[in-house]
């Protein structure tokens, strides 16, 4: 009897023990439908925007604290919005292109979301491995989580992912022709 005691409390106590350092962490998906991403890219001579989509997504919270995430960019979706006309589709051909994202053999990007840390209330310091273009780097930014809504703002160096046409790090002489290397990617998502 004391044996059967003795285990059933040993039982009790390993399970208690399991449980207490186990983490519950919940999976959210983003609604990509209703989720924006919106793209700023800068020249010498002044700047275009558009929107791409994402076609996947989802962050993951242990409670109400945000400790992860994953993201599926659709390149193909890449859109002009300050343009219109021959102009606008002359662009967003040339960003499909292998002079830039190359989307007929690289068709998504992705994020995977590696570090989070809190930095105040509903606000976060993130870090991630950003893949354009098969190449994959670290990327760090913030994160702002409201109720069921999440915004984060990026500045990419397209070089890093050989994203090179137009670039000053990479060639000589381009004087107003050139693109910066830097361009914003605004997040607004719905989850």
């Amino acid at each position: 009897m004391k044996n059967v005691f003795k285990t059933t409390v040993l039982a009790a106590l390993v399970a208690f023990l399991s449980f207490s350092f186990t983490t519950l962490t919940e999976t959210k998906p983003v609604k990509a439908s209703e989720s924006v991403v919106t793209w700023k890219g800068y020249k010498v001579t002044g700047s275009h925007e558009g929107t791409i989509a994402i076609k996947s997504g989802n962050l993951n919270f242990d409670e109400a604290v945000l400790v992860g995430g994953n993201f599926e960019i659709d390149m193909t979706s890449i859109n002009t919005t300050d343009l219109k006309g021959e102009m606008k589709g002359n662009l967003d051909g040339h960003l499909k292109s292998d002079d830039f994202f190359g989307v007929a053999k690289f068709p998504t990007a992705s994020l995977k979301i590696t570090k989070v840390t809190p930095n105040g209330k509903n606000a976060y310091n993130v870090e991630g491995d950003l893949t354009i273009k098969g190449k994959t780097n670290n990327q760090a930014f913030t994160m702002s989580i409201y109720g069921n809504k999440a915004t984060a703002n990026l500045k990419v160096d397209r070089t890093k992912y050989d994203v090179r046409y137009g670039s000053t790090s990479f060639f000589d002489g381009l004087k107003d022709k050139a693109i910066y290397d830097e361009f914003d990617l605004n997040v607004d998502l719905v989850f």
